[in-house]
């Protein structure tokens, strides 16, 4: 049956009188005015088909938009994982995301091209691997992809590398049409990648005399080769046997050969050992090695430090290191670390299948690092080592008219070449558990300077005339306080005397005296006088260190405060070094030289610190601290010769009138020669103990080397 659709235009009467063919094809007829009327085109079947139109063309757009956003995720997707699995060094990911065809055309299995990878970054020890700017952009029927990709080798920072390719469609899936030149850009098929290095040579670090203090040495290094231990139960006892013969743990010597770089016949080093040892026991191996050694050992430890291997952080930090190398991590050898390092050498090419060099990847002209000269005499070194005999403490031993520091040692200490060389978990747990801090640098730690610091506060009293050094005072008892506003405080003092001028004070360090004539002078005098000094200064020294502080706040908000202050305790924070430094201007007239301790550096002075006159008179009295057989430093005339001198005592305690832990300083020097200063510390001295009774040894070599 043929419908139709009745137009709108058309009456109620026109519209029944129309001739509808019937079902049995009976015809009727129209009414004559409508025959002779042109007829009206129905607009219903066109607007309706037109609609449907619109529609199927409004849903095939969404369709091919959709299509288009489905091939861009998926075309960026592909893109992120190459990159990101390159970027990762996560090689084995490579196989799934190239185009098998491509991979074909080049010569390679997709399997290949994973190993292709490994190798030649593997090869040139690449690291820090980074891929930056990736762009995508469809070009006709294909996806095309950049990038920039940059990494660290032995040789340093490589150049960034501009990459470009593009993607192809399997199946639902984008692949990457890879090519050689996606290792690296100027490669092609069948090129190999060279490498060549030239490792620099650290510089090394000597003394005065050119005794070395951190040197190259040919060691031999511990090692095993994995295939030569065995299976089963026989490695398990050669693995035994060599970790007690070399104080080194089973599973360390497991975890060295789990390395993902270890291969059945590949020598696994351990450790470092200083000479060759009389028992090798089955399985290990021996090498021998250029390797950093430090031969005042423990003696020099805080001062020289000790090196490690470069680490992928350290590469984070400083893309100029390489990979191979290493890196200074505590003391001189990482406070110097880019002049000692200097520069690798070497050459990465890209070459033919015969060898040919076709193009550099890279290339570096070897430098090596810088020898470094220090003021330390070894000698003293050692022997200002040896006095603190492995109790807490530090020496400090100076040139006083150059600065030049002969010695800084601090106890107890650890053995640097055990921490390069490779030490075992054990040992560093040992030093890391030790309640006495044997990794703490005392030479730099601020302490309260206890009554040696008496000869400043004197200087500044005399130089301000609130000072009277020939006048009497009348003090009683061994306890003293200002009036009854301080409380249950009171200013302590070891041997009862009375009266008391500067000279018995500094004789017999009584801290009463020189609490009351540091009130008498004032905060404001006082403070003026320390100012001069180098107090808040950073020194130039390759030593981290803080500044000497006289208090925590800039006034010392009571004259309790004030008092301890003034006989060395308070909260006066000076280090050794810098208290070195300040009792210089006793052995300089008066002017006070900063400590150096690079050869090649100029000596810095500071000039009228204190009066001359003043120095004059407080360098007689410290030598009655010698002299005179009631002198604290009396012991020390037994070595007959030329000494100026100060002991102090600091008490560290919570509470008056208890026994608190005592720090015991010794500051002295020749008066006649100023050839040295010598400043001693030890920490919470033992009874009948102190730093003077350990310095007979050391004055004596001083005496005879440096008056």
């Amino acid at each position: 049956m043929n419908v139709f659709f009745s137009g709108r235009g058309m009456s109620e009467s026109s519209r029944k009188r129309v001739y509808m063919k019937g079902e049995e094809g009976e015809s009727k007829p129209m009414d004559r005015r409508s025959m002779n009327r042109k007829p009206k085109r129905s607009k219903g079947p066109w607007l309706i088909g037109a609609a449907l139109v619109v529609l199927i063309a409004a849903g095939g757009a969404g369709f091919v938009w959709y299509q288009k956003d489905q091939n861009e995720k998926a075309s960026q997707t592909a893109i992120t994982q190459f990159t990101q699995a390159i970027e990762k060094e996560d090689f084995e990911k490579l196989e799934k995301l190239v185009s098998k065809d491509s991979a074909k055309d080049s010569g390679y299995k997709p399997k290949e091209v994973v190993e292709k990878y490994q190798t030649v970054f593997t090869g040139i020890s690449a690291q820090s691997l980074k891929i930056s700017d990736v762009k995508t952009v469809k070009k006709d029927q294909t996806v095309q992809f950049t990038y920039q990709m940059q990494m660290t080798t032995p040789l340093g920072e490589l150049a960034p590398q501009s990459y470009k390719g593009s993607l192809v469609k399997e199946g639902d899936d984008y692949k990457v049409k890879w090519q050689p030149n996606l290792i690296f850009p100027e490669m092609e098929k069948e090129d190999k990648v060279s490498y060549a290095l030239t490792e620099a040579v650290r510089g090394e670090i000597t003394d005065r005399n050119n005794n070395k203090l951190a040197q190259n040495a040919r060691l031999n290094q511990l090692g095993v080769v994995p295939s030569a231990l065995g299976e089963g139960d026989e490695k398990t006892k050669k693995i035994k046997a060599i970790a007690e013969e070399f104080s080194l743990t089973e599973k360390e010597i497991t975890q060295a050969m789990e390395q993902s770089w270890v291969q059945p016949d590949y020598f696994v080093p351990l450790k470092i050992l200083d000479s060759r040892p009389e028992n090798i026991p089955d399985g290990a191996t021996l090498q021998e090695v250029t390797a950093r050694y430090y031969p005042l050992k423990e003696a020099a430890a805080h001062l020289i430090g000790y090196v490690g291997s470069v680490t992928a952080e350290d590469l984070e930090k400083n893309p100029e290191l390489s990979t191979d190398g290493v890196i200074g991590r505590s003391g001189l050898e990482m406070a110097l670390d880019k002049e000692l390092r200097g520069q690798n050498g070497g050459k990465i090419v890209i070459t033919s299948k015969d060898g040919e060099e076709k193009s550099v990847v890279q290339e570096v002209e070897k430098k090596d690092g810088t020898t470094i000269q220090l003021t330390i005499d070894q000698e003293v070194q050692q022997l200002a080592f040896d006095e603190l005999a492995n109790d807490k403490g530090a020496n400090v031993v100076a040139q006083p008219k150059t600065g030049d520091l002969l010695a800084v040692t601090s106890s107890p200490s650890f053995d640097p070449n055990a921490m390069t060389q490779g030490i075992s978990q054990k040992d560093y747990d040992a030093y890391q558990n030790d309640k006495n801090l044997p990794f703490i640098n005392r030479f730099a730690t601020g302490y309260a300077p206890g009554s040696t610091f008496k000869t400043i506060t004197a200087g500044i009293g005399l130089d301000s005339q609130t000072l009277d050094p020939a006048k009497e005072v009348a003090i009683d008892g061994l306890k003293w306080q200002k009036d009854a506003s301080w409380g249950d405080y009171f200013v302590t003092r070891v041997a009862e005397a009375s009266p008391v001028n500067l000279r018995s004070a500094l004789v017999n360090s009584d801290n009463i005296y020189m609490a009351q004539a540091t009130l008498a002078m004032g905060e404001k005098t006082f403070r003026a006088g320390l100012s001069k000094f180098i107090f808040g200064e950073e020194l130039d020294l390759p030593i981290a260190m803080t500044p000497a502080q006289i208090s925590n706040e800039d006034t010392f908000n009571s004259e309790i405060l004030l008092a301890d202050t003034g006989y060395g305790q308070g909260e006066l924070l000076v280090n050794p070094i810098q208290q070195s430094a300040m009792y210089s201007v006793f052995a300089n007239k008066g002017t006070l030289v900063y400590p150096k301790l690079l050869m090649d550096k100029e000596t810095k002075t500071k000039a009228d610190i204190l009066s001359e006159g003043t120095v004059n008179q407080i360098v007689d009295d410290l030598k009655a601290v010698v002299t005179d057989e009631n002198g604290t430093a009396h012991s020390l005339s037994a070595l007959g010769i030329p000494l100026a001198a100060k002991t102090g005592t600091a008490e560290i305690k919570t509470k008056q009138d208890t026994k608190g832990q005592e720090n015991s300083f010794l500051f002295a020097f020749n008066p006649d020669t100023s050839g040295y200063l010598y400043v001693s510390l030890l920490e919470d001295r033992q009874e009948n103990d102190s730093t003077t009774s350990r310095s007979s040894d050391l004055l004596a070599y001083l005496n005879e080397h440096y008056s």
